[in-house]
């Protein structure tokens, strides 16, 4: 890939508030929208049970698959505003929200430090995160681990249950 074209990011994103697959559909148009950037392919959809405070309602999870020419802190800054015009509002981590959006893999930078970590931080630990990925790209190399998305999946120790469903969030 060119510079010219930008860089293929890898987002996360998750809704357990509200009509959740709405909320996805919502994120990715407003994704697609922003400057330099367009959203190349979406993964299938999985509803997941909630991954660390557990009382309350399932998730719907998904991956895209990005081409951006903004930088990875705008493009952090550009995602957070997504979230707060779709009802995300301030709370605890791993609270109940109506869109959760992370950048997962910007290209093969490691960003660390200040308000983003790039590739996220909790990435091999997240089975919600990694099988949308793998369904879009299993050969990819994670920057950090020196694995595949296949091979970080395989050895994933979470074992929460994933549903595929039948909500198509992206033409």
């Amino acid at each position: 890939m060119r510079a010219a074209e930008g860089v293929r990011v890898y987002l996360g994103l998750g809704s357990n508030l509200g009509d959740r697959c709405s909320a996805l559909r919502n994120a990715l148009r407003r994704i697609d929208e922003l400057p330099g950037t367009s959203i190349e392919s979406v993964s299938p959809v999985y509803e997941t049970e909630p991954w660390s405070f557990r009382d309350q309602p399932d998730f719907l999870n998904c991956a895209a698959a990005v081409l951006t020419r903004l930088p990875a802190d705008e493009l952090f800054e550009a995602l957070k505003g997504i979230e707060r015009s779709l009802g995300r509002l301030p709370a605890e981590r791993y609270h109940p929200r109506h869109i959760d959006i992370d950048i997962i893999l910007y290209g093969d930078l490691v960003i660390g430090g200040g308000h983003l970590t790039v590739p996220h931080p909790e990435l091999a630990r997240r089975r919600f995160v990694l099988q949308p990925l793998c369904d879009l790209a299993p050969s990819l190399v994670h920057p950090v681990e020196k694995k595949t998305i296949r091979e970080l999946l395989t050895a994933c120790e979470d074992h929460g249950a994933l549903r595929a469903v039948s909500c198509r969030p992206y033409p």
